[in-house]
């Protein structure tokens, strides 16, 4: 093994940091997701729309400045727009304890969702490990992402049970000044650069949205993140009139997020490295249509937990395979701009989720509600199937040693290398961004060219 391909201690403290510091404030925001319905009717002023609403706010704001401060990263640098972003979040979490009406509550979590780091911790990975390592960074981030949501669900109803409402949003506002320390004690300060791979680029947003091959994957996010938010609206109520108490609540959850999570494994597995990622989507799809289906029905415990076992069963699948998608079908270069777009309309899923949540319930009923989102999830699914399967392509950066003339020989010699199937020059960053078959691309073979070249 050389050198190189060795992870170094400097780039395991990144990732370690800034995958808890992800994990710190998604646990804030999602710890609110199985109590709200339930806790939030105390209230002054609150309904079924508006507990939806203050469920699903931080998504509008999040998705408004989600690309906006990954942009103002690239100027200002990653950590003072992190930590800007986490003051304003903890601003938002400590409204929200002190509200004593529904509307304090949503502009509480609107505040949280200002607090939009998600772009520049990204672009901060990129800056902070070497492109052989990005790959395990942002899946530790993802893992970090999945275990926050999983805990949330847990921690959400105990914390209600000891201070209600108002201790989760205290908790989850010191949570985030922790994650203020974090960044400026543990994770190393980077160069500024720009990375293509890890931030978006304004012009290049653009340009994707008019990219087919994404949208599959944007509408998928976005009704994904819209249904779930949708359905505890309504869950929690549904599991307290079928006998368990909300304090009881964790016990349920718990149980079917572990079981949920190890019958996805062997599916994330079959799509990587079988190679069948359209097809365990639409395996994952159908799973969620049946659960939904079940939702519809559930009259008992036994039947939510069954239930919600399988939904959560494929919306981690889909919640693993989709970016992993998507990252594939992006050109060269052009990575961190779909993914941008792409977490944009995740979190308007979520806000609009929340929206017509309650809506949905109060006119249609519980049966209604879900029969209604499971029609939403087979048109999404008709939609991949006509999708074509994605090329298992990699995205890697390489940095040239010129600017100028002769930066063409560079394209040349990579674009040529075996297992390139793309590959574009961005003179003003010194580096050509390639879409690789990881299988057969060698990255020492890709340094070395371009090192040859630079003598």
């Amino acid at each position: 093994m050389s050198p190189v391909s060795i992870i170094s201690g400097t780039e395991k403290r990144a990732i370690a940091s800034l995958a808890s510091l992800y994990a710190l404030r998604m646990l804030g925001l999602f710890m609110v997701l199985p109590v709200m319905a339930i806790a939030g009717t105390d209230f002054e002023g609150a309904t079924p729309e508006l507990l939806g609403l203050a469920i699903g706010a931080y998504g509008l704001s999040q998705a408004l400045l989600q690309i906006p401060a990954g942009a103002l990263s690239d100027y200002f640098g990653r950590k003072p727009i992190i930590v800007i972003g986490l003051l304003i979040f903890a601003l938002g979490s400590f409204i929200a304890a002190n509200a004593d009406t529904i509307y304090g509550i949503i502009l509480g979590r609107f505040l949280q969702g200002c607090g939009a780091i998600a772009s520049a911790v990204m672009a901060l990975v990129s800056d902070l490990t070497r492109e052989e390592h990005r790959m395990k960074a942002m899946a530790s981030i993802g893992a970090s992402i999945g275990l926050s949501f999983s805990v949330a669900l847990v921690l959400g109803p105990v914390l209600v049970h000891f201070g209600g409402l108002q201790l989760i949003f205290i908790v989850t506002g010191i949570l985030s000044l922790c994650g203020i320390g974090l960044m400026l004690y543990f994770v190393p300060t980077p160069a500024r650069k720009r990375h293509r791979d890890g931030s978006a680029i304004i012009s290049e947003v653009f340009k994707q949205l008019g990219n087919g091959q994404l949208w599959p994957l944007n509408i998928g996010i976005f009704i994904l993140h819209a249904l779930m938010v949708a359905m505890f609206v309504s869950i929690p109520p549904q599991l307290v009139q079928a006998g368990l108490s909300l304090d009881q609540h964790a016990w349920l959850y718990l149980p079917v997020l572990l079981v949920a999570f190890v019958f996805m494994v062997p599916f994330v597995i079959i799509a990587e490295k079988k190679r069948q990622m359209k097809g365990i989507v639409v395996v994952a799809l159908g799973i969620m249509i049946i659960a939904l289906i079940l939702m519809s029905q559930a009259a008992g415990v036994w039947a939510w937990a069954i239930a919600l076992g399988v939904f959560f069963w494929a919306f981690n699948i889909m919640e693993a395979t989709l970016p992993s998608w998507l990252s594939k079908v992006a050109p060269a270069g052009a990575k961190g701009s779909a993914m941008g777009i792409y977490s944009t309309l995740q979190f308007l899923g979520a806000f609009v989720g929340g929206l017509i949540g309650g809506w949905l319930n109060n006119h249609f009923g519980i049966e209604g509600l879900f029969l209604i989102l499971a029609l939403t999830v087979f048109a999404w699914a008709i939609l991949v199937i006509v999708t074509p399967k994605p090329a298992h392509l990699n995205s890697v950066r390489v940095d040239i040693q010129t600017q100028g003339s002769e930066d063409s020989c560079y394209l040349d010699a990579l674009i040529n290398l075996r297992g390139v199937a793309d590959a574009i020059l961005i003179a003003e960053e010194q580096a050509i961004y390639l879409k690789v078959d990881a299988s057969v691309f060698d990255y020492q073979q890709a340094m070395a060219t371009v090192n040859s070249l630079g003598e």
